[in-house]
């Protein structure tokens, strides 16, 4: 069975420390290989060597969830300025799916 990456913003990041998850924002900065994406507030991310993104696009990340509540990127994607992210639907994705947990873990 594959694993299961849920999805979060950045509420949920104390709950899944030392797991894999994706989240949805905007990204708000970027500095090296360190980016500040917005999620339903800032989450910190270490970016791979594959990540290209751009400030102000939206992006989805899947990373591993640090004690410090950083995420470390394992994949990424630039979903472009123009993108059609609705970020009022995708918090409430993350909030229904964590209300009922059996839908998507």
């Amino acid at each position: 069975m594959d694993q299961v990456t849920p999805r979060i913003t950045s509420r949920y990041l104390d709950s899944f420390v030392g797991q894999v998850v994706m989240i949805v924002g905007k990204v708000a900065q970027l500095r090296g290989d360190t980016a500040v994406v917005d999620s339903d507030g800032n989450i910190t991310a270490q970016l791979n060597r594959e990540s290209h993104l751009t400030t102000g696009n939206a992006v989805q990340l899947i990373g591993k969830v640090n004690p410090d509540l950083s995420v470390k990127v394992m994949d990424s994607l630039d979903l472009g300025s123009g993108a059609a992210v609705d970020m009022g639907v995708y918090q409430a994705l993350v909030e229904a799916s964590h209300r009922v947990r059996e839908i998507h873990f």
